[in-house]
């Protein structure tokens, strides 16, 4: 029996064995509900309707305290002697590591090709209410984070819920935070290892083998490449995870960027050799939001998916990204709430909407056939988008592919540590057999597909939305005394400022005589 021939039994085997359970915990994680002729998924309304509550709550913070946030990112309230692993910068770029990825690329295509250009629109409105709910988990991730003697720190909704619920309503707190608590970790290592590990592993393969493995002969096409191309990005990822999330920051913090650059670069290029373009390629969107034509539920069906590009992507509100927030170094964990809401912004409002736009824009042949109907990867409909100008950008789309994946799997590598040693304790022999566990996924994500464990991942995630926005609603007032607190800060600082500039500040007695 040849080596293909195994892996597709597993595969078969566990498909068999999963495909009922995948089936059914989906049809209630993922239920709709009609509306306007198209259906909705409750879990996007609950995502969607947190961001809207949150935005009122603490009026409209992501666009009042935008400039601040960015000021917090650059250093300038920092202080000596704060608790924390990585700064304000490092721990940004390291949970949006977590948050950019394929769908940015993939995800946005087909998002467009269901809802016409319109979803672009909401899939941006989204976004930005996105913004306060991820405000709100970081600083409960903060606030509550768990400080080891050797310096690390714990943090996400396993700490945040127990801890937060039970200094707000005593012992009943406690004991449904427990419970909550315990979820979220069990859903996070699931998604973890199978979400964020193995399929961004399996999904970088299959497009690397696409594209540099030629024909079926070629030997990244074979199970030899597979396995060797599992074991090179194991053994990368396993380095960087023994160096804890210091390393993994690292790595993120000069990663991110570039990629980020590269690609809103190439988005640019498209969209300004077709610029004349540009205007009806905004009226279409703007249009298409609320007039849109071919849309199932017409302009609903265009928020819907919208909507539903936004929470998947950015995942503000699920409760991943406060895990790498608390390794901040402050004393103020309003602060790296403020740096949080930014991450939705890049994710979303940034890169996603460059996606699409560059898509709108170039109107390659493929999307339109998508618009039609027919079953094209959105992958395929971004890179003819990029074709269309940069023939050779295919290619560098798929290093950009490989880069993102590899950054996820780090980050949700982190984040899986976190919750496994919450669950098992975190002792030197729980912590490396989870690095072993880790790896092993990567090199079978090469060779795997496991699409009815991925179905199952992708439910486990959505269902720790539901655990985490419970804490989130109850735990609210606690967010908005630690804004109150890190504002006063804020203004005292500015008031030393002053001070220390002001006329004659600091001026010796004989500077004055002169």
């Amino acid at each position: 029996m040849s080596f293909d021939s195994i892996t597709t039994s597993i595969d078969d085997a566990v498909s068999d064995f999963f495909d009922p359970v995948a089936t059914a915990v989906g049809d209630i994680v993922f239920y709709t509900v009609p509306v306007a002729g198209t259906d909705l998924p409750l879990i996007v309304a609950w995502l969607a309707i947190a961001g809207l509550v949150f935005t009122g709550w603490f009026g409209l913070i992501q666009a009042r305290k935008l400039k601040l946030a960015l000021e917090i990112v650059r250093g300038k309230y920092d202080e000596d002697g704060s608790p924390g692993e990585v700064n304000h910068f490092q721990a940004l770029t390291a949970a949006v590591s977590g948050t950019v990825g394929l769908g940015n690329i993939a995800g946005v295509a087909v998002a467009v090709s269901i809802g016409g250009a319109g979803a672009t629109f909401w899939m941006i409105l989204c976004g930005l209410l996105g913004m306060a709910s991820k405000f709100v988990e970081v600083t409960l991730g903060v606030k509550y984070r768990e400080e080891h003697p050797d310096g690390t720190v714990s943090g996400g909704p396993m700490h945040y819920l127990p801890k937060g619920l039970a200094e707000r309503f005593g012992s009943g707190g406690a004991k449904l935070g427990k419970v909550l608590a315990v979820l979220a970790s069990v859903f996070i290592l699931f998604f973890g290892l199978f979400g964020g590990n193995l399929f961004q592993t399996n999904q970088s393969y299959a497009q690397i083998s696409s594209t540099f493995g030629g024909d079926d002969d070629g030997f990244m096409a074979s199970s030899a490449g597979a396995v060797l191309f599992g074991l090179v990005v194991a053994v990368l990822v396993g380095l960087v995870l023994l160096g804890g999330i210091r390393s993994i920051a690292n790595v993120t913090s000069r990663l991110v960027p570039a990629m980020a650059i590269m690609y809103v670069l190439a988005c640019l290029t498209v969209i300004l050799v077709n610029v004349t373009a540009v205007p009806d390629a905004i009226a279409s969107v703007i249009d298409g939001a609320f007039d849109p034509e071919g849309v199932a539920g017409g302009v609903i069906g265009a928020l819907i998916v919208g909507f539903q590009r936004a929470a998947f992507s950015n995942e503000a509100g699920i409760g991943s990204a406060p895990i790498a927030h608390s390794a901040v170094k402050t004393k103020h964990p309003a602060s790296e709430g403020l740096v949080a809401l930014l991450e939705p912004f890049i994710d979303t409002v940034v890169i996603c909407t460059m996606t699409a736009l560059t898509i709108v824009i170039a109107n390659p042949a493929s999307w339109g056939e998508a618009r039609q109907g027919e079953s094209i990867g959105g992958v395929t409909i971004t890179s003819d988008a990029f074709a269309t100008v940069l023939p050779w950008f295919p290619h560098l789309l798929t290093v950009a592919v490989l880069l993102f994946a590899f950054s996820t799997i780090l980050t949700w590598g982190y984040y899986g540590l976190k919750a496994w040693t919450y669950l098992f304790g975190r002792s030197r022999t729980s912590e490396t057999l989870f690095k072993s566990v880790w790896s092993l996924f990567v090199v079978a994500g090469a060779l795997l597909s496991l699409d009815s464990l991925i179905s199952l991942a992708d439910s486990a995630l959505f269902l720790l939305a539901v655990v985490n926005i419970i804490g989130l609603y109850l735990l609210a007032p606690v967010v908005k005394r630690e804004l109150n607190s890190f504002l006063e800060f804020v203004r005292s600082r500015k008031d030393g400022e002053s001070a220390d500039t002001g006329p004659g500040t600091d001026e010796p007695e004989t500077a004055k005589a002169l």
